[in-house]
């Protein structure tokens, strides 16, 4: 897709109940959320039309501000049938989603308990996040200067737009860099996760991903465990110190942005994309692009 800005692509986006022209999806600047980050959103992906895992995701957005101390006003039911409309209206079957809700403007301070909250949903054509030769290959990762906060000083289980600072401001340094993405470690110095998705190994035939209770643990990342689990691998959830980085053959990422991808390097450890990683690649192609019913029935 050629470059264009965000905010003048072709199409409609759901706001507040109705759609309305993509260029009059438009946000107030003295918007409670824009100052003090009380906004809460989610990345989904559709395939041949249908949003992969959307309730799933609906459910998660409304946790989510729930966490953030607000109630989005419309139910995971309604949630899921204005993302479908959006799909459906904008002609891309194979799309990005983007739901966002938001504090709005009747307090700016910090105490804005009466704002209204504001629910969005855009979808856009959006391909790969990594290129497709190199998500074969193995992207390269950089190892991140800031680290996943403790969770008794941020609300790490709910995917807030605040928390996403540290992951910009790293991926901006790793690309400058030559890096694809950066790894990042949590506040007592263990392997967390990349900047917007989840990190696995694998040694000796056994698949092993940080416990994620300083992040999100991803709607991707529970689909590959389980799609593992199906393939009869031994997936473990423990504590990874980055010193054991060099004993692992194998290591991929997950995301409904990324997807699945393997991973060729991160900082001085290599490791080689191999057969545990390309089967979950082309396992995880195949849950995304089977229709829901057919999945159900499965």
């Amino acid at each position: 897709m050629a470059a264009q800005s965000y905010d003048r692509l072709d199409g409609v986006i759901w706001y507040d109940g109705k759609l309305v022209p993509w260029t009059e999806a438009n946000v107030h600047v003295l918007s409670h959320g824009l100052h003090y980050a009380s906004a809460v959103f989610e990345g989904e992906r559709a395939y041949g039309g249908h949003i992969f895992k959307s309730t799933e995701h609906s459910e998660r957005l409304k946790r989510s501000a729930n966490i953030l101390d607000f109630d989005i006003p419309y139910s995971v039911a309604e949630i899921d049938a204005a993302k479908k409309l959006v799909v459906e209206k904008n002609g891309r079957k194979e799309a990005y989603v983007r739901p966002l809700a938001w504090r709005g403007s009747e307090m700016m301070g910090v105490s804005a308990q009466n704002n209204q909250i504001h629910l969005a949903i855009a979808s856009w054509e959006w391909p790969s996040y990594f290129d497709p030769e190199q998500r074969l290959k193995g992207i390269r990762l950089d190892l991140a200067d800031y680290r996943r906060p403790d969770p008794k000083t941020a609300p790490s289980l709910a995917k807030a737009a605040g928390l996403y600072m540290i992951c910009t401001i790293s991926k901006h340094k790793a690309e400058r860099k030559g890096y694809a993405d950066a790894m990042m470690l949590d506040w007592q110095g263990r392997v967390a996760e990349c900047t917007g998705a989840n990190i696995f190994f694998v040694k000796d035939g056994k698949i092993h991903t940080p416990i994620a209770d300083c992040f999100l643990s991803g709607i991707t990342r529970s689909t590959v465990i389980d799609l593992a689990k199906k393939r009869g691998f031994e997936v473990i959830e423990r504590r990874i110190m980055p010193d054991e980085l060099s004993s692992f053959s194998e290591c991929f990422i997950t995301g409904s942005a990324a997807e699945v991808t393997a991973v060729a390097e991160i900082a001085q450890w290599n490791f080689n994309p191999g057969g545990i990683t390309k089967t979950l690649m082309e396992d995880y192609t195949a849950a995304v692009n089977t229709p829901p019913k057919a999945a159900a029935a499965a």
